[in-house]
């Protein structure tokens, strides 16, 4: 879709450490686990349901083999649900598995986009290396080698 002469920037979120990952996802102050039951909420809402919110926990756990955080809302019972005229039986910890976040390494994903083609011209990253921002040029036909010659300043 970028075509040819076009250019995609794109924020990146990068690996940084499983604790930290965790910590972000599954916060103090509950923030992600409401955005995570939210989904119940609007399918009570919009599609007719009957969940029971203080039936289900917020879990986020990092996968690093697939190098994701994977969010889960996790019964605390056994308990059957219905949405509109459809019953969905659930056990106790059996999960509704709601987001995968993925995290990438910047010089892994260029060669990813290229395979795409697209050549990435610039990046940018925080003195941490936890966060980027790259530019991406459509190169058509181009096969995949490395990161295109970029410099990956801090």
């Amino acid at each position: 879709m970028v075509g040819r002469g076009g250019g995609l920037l794109l924020g990146i979120d990068l690996r940084k450490p499983t604790a930290v990952l965790e910590a972000a996802y599954d916060d103090a102050a509950g923030v992600t686990a409401a955005f995570n039951k939210n989904l119940l909420v609007r399918i009570n809402r919009e599609l007719g349901g009957d969940f029971d919110l203080d039936a289900f926990e917020h879990r986020a756990d990092f996968n690093a083999t697939l190098s994701r955080i994977e969010m889960h809302l996790v019964s605390t019972v056994d308990q059957t649900v219905t949405v509109d005229d459809c019953s969905f039986h659930f056990d106790r910890h059996e999960t509704i598995h709601t987001e995968n976040s993925h995290k990438y390494d910047l010089e892994e994903f260029a060669v990813r986009a290229q395979r795409c083609g697209l050549r990435m011209t610039h990046g940018w990253t925080d003195p941490q290396r936890w966060f980027a921002v790259a530019y991406f040029e459509a190169v058509p036909g181009e096969p995949p080698v490395g990161t295109g010659g970029v410099s990956i300043p801090r």
